[in-house]
């Protein structure tokens, strides 16, 4: 197993240097600077010379090509040092940190609904299979994961936000707290909207792992041992389920903090995806590295998770 571990983490530390190289040549090429794309929102009258942009430039690090930048902040950041918001004009490491919680909140609590919800309907549609029961549930439930969530986001906000304005069923539009509503109002809406696709699809996901499960030789034999439907349910064909599905835990490990980019722009909730979106608007090179940073080393780490939990899963399985 320590083999297995420094081999992936050196192989890791390799992919992670070519994310951020690619990254960051993308970033570079990207029309506008940091410094125009401020100046376009100026006042006409109020535009930067020509040599104050040099000036700026130069002290940004901007009049570097773009390969000796990445080397300073590959530099900087094998230090601790992940630079200076140009937007913010403080540390990258405050700019992320402020959005976590948010995120945190946002995407955990529409990950741990999902997970709870999407299990036993998995099961319920497992065990009415065929039933006119099982089929409005699957049904129901490929409609829901057909429906992109910014699109059930503009609908809710419409009905929820417009439609029933004055009345007590009004739900808040943007932020996480207002005067007149309370951090679970504001919850509503938006993780409604995380969780619906992912309750779908993880309970789906479920419903076919187990249909395959429940055809091998083992389940015959259990039913034939006289072993009740619940326990060959969930005790023998569920179990043996877990092992692609802690699989999926794993690999949905970089979305819990990487937030949801579209979805928050429509509520205007402040987290990660939301700074994500604005740092590109913005080109401000160094917030756009952090976070990519962040979501590949989330990645990687859900993909060795994901690994070692397979192992702890299924015992045939060993890294030795």
């Amino acid at each position: 197993m320590f083999q297995y571990l420094v081999r992936r983490i050196a192989i890791g530390l390799l992919t992670l240097l070519l994310i951020t190289f690619l990254v960051y040549a993308l970033i570079r090429h990207m029309p506008g600077t940091p410094l125009t794309m401020h100046a376009s929102v100026l006042d006409p009258t109020k535009q930067i010379s020509k040599e104050n942009l040099r000036l700026l430039e130069r002290a940004y690090g901007l009049d570097k090509p773009w390969y000796q930048a990445y080397g300073l902040w590959v530099g900087n950041l094998a230090r601790g040092d992940m630079g200076q918001s140009f937007r913010e004009k403080i540390p990258v490491t405050q700019v992320i940190g402020r959005r976590l919680g948010p995120t945190l909140l946002l995407s955990g609590t529409s990950l741990l609904l999902a997970y709870v919800l999407a299990v036993p309907m998995g099961l319920y549609a497992t065990a009415r299979s065929g039933t006119f029961r099982e089929r409005v549930l699957s049904t129901a439930l490929y409609m829901l994961y057909s429906v992109p969530s910014f699109v059930a986001g503009l609908l809710l906000l419409t009905v929820f936000y417009q439609k029933l304005a004055g009345t007590p069923f009004q739900l808040p539009y943007g932020g996480m707290r207002s005067e007149e509503h309370s951090l679970l109002a504001h919850m509503i809406l938006p993780v409604t909207c995380a969780t619906y696709g992912s309750l779908a699809y993880f309970a789906r996901f479920v419903k076919s792992n187990m249909e395959e499960v429940i055809r091998q030789d083992y389940i015959r034999t259990a039913r034939a041992k006289g072993a009740g439907p619940m326990r060959v349910l969930i005790v023998h064909a569920f179990r043996n389920t877990m092992i692609p599905f802690v699989t999926m835990i794993g690999l949905t490990l970089p979305g819990i903090l990487s937030g949801f980019v579209i979805l928050e722009s429509v509520f205007s909730w402040p987290g990660m995806g939301l700074l994500f979106l604005d740092s590109i608007t913005y080109r401000d090179y160094p917030v756009i590295m952090g976070l990519t940073l962040m979501f590949a080393v989330l990645t990687l780490l859900g993909q060795l998770l994901a690994d070692i939990l397979y192992a702890f899963v299924d015992p045939r399985v060993t890294y030795s």
